[in-house]
């Protein structure tokens, strides 16, 4: 039994390794987290381009009273109002259209 407490004493090779893998482990949790946080900034300035698109659809319509042989019906109009947070020189790609990302601060307790 003394023997065998020895060998694991002066044992260092599971040492080096394990050390090793904590270290290359961090490197990429690390490096993982800075690849989603860019996926994350990517992912939300598409969902703002999408969102200034679609503010720039005009689903304003009208049409007139059609006759028929036997029917009739009256005209229409629906005009279409800017929503409140619309602009006129919304390009894509700009930094806010309508959405705010915010990240409150957290007190991490013992």
């Amino acid at each position: 039994m003394k023997n065998t407490w020895q060998e694991l004493w002066l044992d260092t090779d599971a040492f080096i390794v394990s050390s090793e893998l904590i270290l290359i482990g961090t490197i990429l949790v690390i490096g993982m987290l800075v690849g989603m946080t860019s996926v994350r900034d990517q992912v939300v300035q598409e969902v703002r381009d999408v969102a200034a698109a679609m503010s720039k659809t005009v689903q304003s319509y009208s049409f007139a009273g059609i006759t028929g042989h036997t029917a009739s019906t009256g005209g229409s109009v629906f005009g279409d109002l800017g929503d409140f947070c619309d602009q006129l020189d919304i390009v894509a790609c700009d930094p806010d259209l309508c959405i705010s990302v915010e990240v409150g601060a957290s007190i991490e307790s013992e």
